[in-house]
């Protein structure tokens, strides 16, 4: 028998996830959570369908929840979630069109070391790339990842480079620390990333940073599929993603700054 002064594990449970989401304004899938928690996804699953039953939760696209945006409890869980994925969206599905391969969100969750994909549109070709929601991606080499890793503010970068597992997927994974800082460099001045097979063989990914209001990137906007078929169309895939990558920005509020000769 349970003493009296510890708490139902589910009721717990329960609390937990809500007052996560609600605390961190995330928008989130099912398998980021698992891994944010500790928690199994069988186990969370029926504890976010609950939630999203009794409205305290709401799916702003499908697999993917966040905390209600009606008032819940006098206001104290008015949560200052992110809307991202949200605002992303119709830039991601007209950059599918527009290509015809896979468009892909992907953000850096707070203190995270993986990528975290949270929406995406899939290529309308039968042989195309498909990512998973919630699927966790290294930084070292997935474009969305590099992309993130190479713009965040330099001490970060160090720490995480000093820190990451650079784990070989294929023959073409740079899995040395010094190789890899000079990649991200070079990547900071292209502005844009193209992932050539570095994670998986066969598939090709081209990304570029996404900027909150302050300038941040804590996420990427990526195009990818088949490494043949992308490259026929390279160079007008990279201006795409990096055209799309600029429009999000601007709808979170970030401005270029402008040279000083150009202002006046």
């Amino acid at each position: 028998m349970e003493k009296a002064s510890d708490p139902h594990r589910a009721t717990s449970r329960v609390l937990e996830v809500f007052e996560y989401l609600a605390e961190s304004g995330e928008t989130t899938t099912l398998a980021a959570l698992s891994a944010r928690m500790g928690v199994p996804k069988s186990s969370l699953l029926p504890l976010l369908r609950t939630l999203v039953a009794r409205k305290w939760l709401e799916q702003p696209v499908p697999a993917t929840y966040r905390v209600s945006s009606r008032p819940l409890f006098g206001g104290r869980w008015s949560a200052q979630r992110k809307e991202l994925p949200e605002l992303a969206r119709p830039f991601l599905v007209q950059l599918a069109l527009q290509t015809g391969e896979s468009s892909i969100l992907g953000v850096l969750p707070p203190a995270g070391d993986t990528v975290v994909y949270i929406d995406k549109v899939d290529s309308p070709h039968l042989v195309r790339y498909v990512a998973e929601l919630g699927a966790a991606r290294p930084l070292h080499c997935t474009s969305s990842g590099l992309a993130v890793l190479a713009f965040m503010p330099r001490q970060r970068r160090d720490a995480l480079l000093a820190s990451l597992e650079l784990a070989s997927f294929t023959s073409r994974t740079i899995t040395d620390r010094r190789k890899l800082a000079k990649r991200l460099d070079e990547i900071v001045r292209a502005g844009i990333v193209v992932s050539e097979q570095e994670f998986a063989v066969g598939a090709t990914a081209i990304a570029a940073p996404i900027r909150n209001a302050d300038g941040e990137v804590h996420a990427a906007c990526a195009l990818a599929g088949p490494s043949d078929r992308m490259a026929t169309s390279l160079e007008r895939n990279k201006e795409a993603v990096k055209a799309t990558a600029l429009a999000i920005s601007a709808t979170l509020g970030w401005k270029p700054e402008v040279p000083e000769q150009l202002a006046t």
